[in-house]
C-alpha cells in the first residue's frame, strides 16, 4: 500500500514502501486528500538509521490491525526528517512542547490545516490503536473542542519560535560560559552530565579554542580528558574507526551503534584539532582511522559521503542492534586462536559476563598499547578481528547524499589533510565539494539532498548554506586555490538574499513552504544550528575578503545564541567556537613569495589561534585580498599576520612568526 514511497529519493521513505499503511509523502496532495475525506492526518517522522523507527515499524507499519484503522479514519504521511528539517523542526517543537520530551520516531496528530491536536514519540502497537480509536472519535463528535485546542496550540508555537533580540557576546560572557561546563563536567568519566552521553564535538572545539586564545589550562583538560574517554571507549569502533551516535552510559561503554556522517565529520575535525594544539599521538591515531572510516565506508560512487550506518543488523529476518560489532571470548578465540585470543579479551574488556548484551561486550581500549612493545602484535589483531567482522552481516547504508553533513565533512578532512599531511583527504573534500556544488546546485539554489547522483526536491536550509560554506573555505585554507573562496562567497551571498530579513537569521527561505511556523532553530545540539553554521562562515569569510558587511552578519548571528551561551552553553558550542574566533580577530596570516609546503605555511599551519586564515601566493595575487600590496622583503618570502587587514610588520624568519603567532 505504500507504494507512493517506493519512487522517493529516501532510503528511509523507501523502508516503508511496502508497508500496508497507505502512505503519502509530505505535500499539497496530501493536505487536500485530508480536506477531500475530512479527517486528520497521521504523521509519522524518522529516518533511516533510527532504531527505534524500525521497531515501531515493525510492530505497528507492517501490521494489517494498525494498517486499516488507519485507513479508516486518517491521511498517513511519512516524513524523513534528515531530507525535511524544517517540517521535523516545527513538530518537534510542538512534541516537546506538549510532552515534556522529543525524539524519533515522532507521531502528530494534525489538522488538514496542520495544527498539531497529540504529539509523541515511539508508541506500542496497543498504544498507538486506542489513541487511533480517542483521537478519531474527538475528531468527529467533538470537532469544534479540538480544533480550538489546535490552534491555540499552533499559536503558542509561534511565540515560542521567535527567540527574540540577542546582545552581542563579549570576553565576560564566554569565560561565564566555560566556568558554566567546568560545573556540569563529570570528573569521574569526562564528558557533560550523565547518560546517555553524546559526543560534544562543538564545545570541545570550543573549549581548545578558548583555551589557544586565553590559555585557560581547565578548558584545555576538560577536551582532553573527553577526547581520550571516547577515543578509548566503546563508543568508538577499536577495529575500524569511526564514533556511534552516543553512549547509553555514563563511562562511553555501550553506544548507540548507528554511526552518523555529521558526528564522525565533526569528530575528525576536532581530534585534527587537538593533535594540532598538542601534537598528542592519540589524537592524530584517531583524527586518520576516523578519516580512513569516512572515506572507506560512507563516500559514495559520485565522491560523496553518506548520511548514516545503521544502529541495527538484519539477523535472519530480525533487526538485531549491534550485532555486527559485539564479540564474546569464545569468538576472539575462534579468530586469534587460544593464546591471542585470551590476551586480546582482556586488552578489549570483553569478559564472560558481557558489557553489553546476551553475554556479547562492547570493545574499549583503555590503554594505549599502540605506543608500547605490543604495537605490532596489536595491530595484527586489529586487521584479523576487522577482516573476520566483515564477514558477518552489515548493517544498512543510508545512502543519501545531505548537502549540510557534506559540508561538514569537507571541511574536517581538509583540515584533517593539512594537519596530518595527508593530500588525499584534501583531494577527497575536493571531490564531495565538486559533487556538490555540480548536482546541488539547481537553477541558482541549493537543494537538500541527492541519491545516486539524482537530486531531491527538497530545498536546502540555512545549515546547508552555512556548513557547505564553512567546507568550502577550509578546501581554499588547505589548497590556496581561489575557486573554492569564490564560490564560498556566492554561497554565502545566496544565503543572505534567501534566510535574512530585518528580523534576522530564519532556516527556511523567504519564498520556502509556508508551515505552521517558521523555524528559527538556536541550539547547536548534534550539528550547528543554521544560525550558528552561517556565522562560523560568514567570518572566516570576512577574514579573508575584509568584507566588513559579512563581519557584520556574522556578529548579529553569534548575538542571537546569547541566551543560550549565557544559560545553557552545552547546547551553543559552534556559537561559542565562533565566538573565539571573533575574540581573537581572528588572526590572518599573508604569506608572499612561497607556496603550500613552505617553511613559513607550515608554522603558520600548526598555530592553533582561533579561527586563524591563511593564504599564499604571489604579491597580489588575484582573488586574493590579503595578498593585495604585500611585497616581499629583501627579495625573500614574507609573512604578514594581521588583525582586520591591520597588520604586524612583516618577518621572513619561520621562528619570528611562530612568536608572532
Amino acid at each position: 500500500m505504500g507504494h507512493r514511497l517506493a519512487a522517493s529519493l529516501s532510503p528511509y521513505l523507501r523502508q516503508h514502501a511496502d508497508n500496508p499503511v497507505d502512505w503519502w509523502e509530505w505535500g499539497e496532495e496530501a493536505f487536500a486528500e485530508a480536506r477531500r475525506r475530512d479527517v486528520p492526518i497521521f504523521l509519522s517522522v524518522g529516518y533511516a538509521a533510527c532504531h527505534w523507527c524500525h521497531v515501531m515499524a515493525h510492530e505497528s507499519f507492517e501490521d494489517e490491525g494498525v494498517a486499516a484503522a488507519l485507513s479508516a479514519g486518517w491521511v498517513s504521511v511519512k516524513v524523513d526528517r534528515e531530507e525535511r528539517p524544517d517540517v521535523d523542526a516545527v513538530y518537534m517543537l510542538a512534541t516537546q512542547a506538549m510532552t515534556g520530551h522529543g525524539g524519533w520516531p515522532m507521531t502528530v496528530l494534525i489538522t488538514p490545516d496542520g495544527e498539531p491536536f497529540f504529539a509523541g514519540t515511539y508508541l506500542p502497537r496497543p498504544q498507538l490503536l486506542q489513541l487511533l480509536d480517542a483521537a478519531g472519535t474527538a475528531w468527529r463528535e467533538d470537532r469544534e473542542r479540538l480544533t480550538a485546542s489546535a490552534t491555540s496550540i499552533a499559536a503558542q508555537l509561534a511565540g515560542i519560535a521567535d527567540p527574540g533580540p540577542g546582545s552581542p557576546i563579549e570576553d565576560e560572557q564566554v569565560a561565564l560560559a566555560v566556568h558554566t561546563l567546568r560545573k556540569v563536567f563529570d570528573d569521574a568519566r569526562a564528558g557533560f552530565g550523565g547518560a546517555p552521553k553524546f559526543p560534544p564535538s562543538m564545545t570541545l572545539e570550543h573549549l581548545l579554542r578558548h583555551h589557544a586564545r586565553t590559555g585557560d589550562a581547565d578548558a584545555l583538560a576538560m577536551a582532553e580528558r573527553t577526547l581520550e574517554a571516547m577515543a578509548r571507549g566503546g563508543i568508538h569502533d577499536q577495529l575500524a574507526g569511526g564514533f556511534a551516535r552516543y553512549s547509553v552510559d555514563a563511562e562511553w561503554v555501550v553506544p548507540h551503534f548507528e554511526k552518523m556522517l555529521y558526528d564522525n565529520a565533526q569528530l575528525l575535525r576536532v581530534y585534527a584539532h587537538w593533535h594540532r594544539a598538542t601534537g598528542d599521538e592519540l589524537a592524530g591515531r584517531v583524527a586518520g582511522s576516523t578519516a580512513d572510516f569516512l572515506v572507506r565506508d560512507l563516500r559514495t560512487d559520485e565522491g560523496g559521503f553518506a548520511s548514516a550506518l545503521d544502529a541495527d543488523t538484519i539477523i535472519d529476518g530480525r533487526s538485531v542492534e549491534g550485532a555486527t560489532y559485539v564479540w564474546t571470548p569464545a569468538q576472539l578465540v575462534e579468530v586469534l586462536g587460544e593464546e591471542d585470543g585470551r590476551r586480546a579479551a582482556e586488552l578489549l574488556e570483553v569478559t564472560p559476563e558481557g558489557t553489553f548484551e546476551h553475554g556479547t561486550s562492547t570493545l574499549q581500549l583503555l590503554h594505549d598499547v599502540e605506543d608500547s612493545a605490543d604495537a605490532g602484535w596489536w595491530e595484527s589483531v586489529r586487521v584479523r578481528l576487522l577482516t573476520a567482522r566483515d564477514e558477518r552481516p552489515q548493517p544498512a547504508l543510508d545512502a543519501k547524499v545531505v548537502t549540510s553533513w557534506n559540508g561538514l565533512a569537507i571541511a574536517a578532512l581538509a583540515d584533517a589533510g593539512v594537519t596530518l599531511r595527508r593530500p588525499d583527504l584534501v583531494e577527497a573534500a575536493a571531490a564531495a565539494a565538486r559533487l556538490v556544488l555540480e548536482h546541488h546546485l539547481v537553477d541558482g539554489r541549493l537543494r537538500r539532498t541527492s541519491l545516486g547522483g539524482v537530486v531531491g526536491p527538497a530545498p536546502a536550509v540555512l545549515d546547508d548554506h552555512g556548513n557547505l560554506a564553512e567546507g568550502l573555505l577550509s578546501l581554499h585554507r588547505a589548497t590556496g586555490e581561489t575557486t573554492w573562496l569564490t564560490r564560498a562567497g556566492e554561497v554565502l551571498e545566496l544565503a543572505t538574499s534567501l534566510f535574512h530579513d530585518e528580523d534576522g537569521w530564519h532556516d527556511t527561505a523567504h519564498d520556502g513552504e509556508a508551515l505552521i511556523t517558521r523555524p528559527r532553530g538556536r541550539t547547536d545540539n548534534a550539528e550547528p544550528a543554521g544560525v550558528s553554521a552561517i556565522a562560523g562562515a560568514l567570518l572566516t569569510h570576512s577574514a579573508l575578503t575584509d568584507r566588513t558587511d559579512h563581519r557584520a552578519l556574522a556578529e548579529e548571528a553569534v548575538a542571537a545564541q546569547s541566551r543560550i551561551i549565557t544559560h545553557d552553553p552545552r547546547f551553543a558550542g559552534w556559537a561559542l567556537a565562533v565566538a573565539e574566533a571573533m575574540l581573537a580577530g581572528p588572526l590572518q596570516v599573508a604569506i608572499v613569495g612561497e607556496g603550500p609546503g613552505g617553511p613559513l605555511r607550515a608554522v603558520a599551519e600548526a598555530s592553533p589561534a582561533p579561527g586563524l586564515v591563511i593564504v599564499s601566493g604571489e604579491p597580489d595575487a588575484p582573488g586574493e585580498p590579503l595578498l593585495a600590496d604585500r611585497p616581499l622583503v629583501d627579495g625573500r618570502a614574507t609573512a604578514y599576520v594581521c588583525r582586520g587587514f591591520v597588520c604586524d610588520a612583516p618577518v621572513t624568519d619561520p621562528e619570528a612568526l611562530r612568536r608572532l603567532l
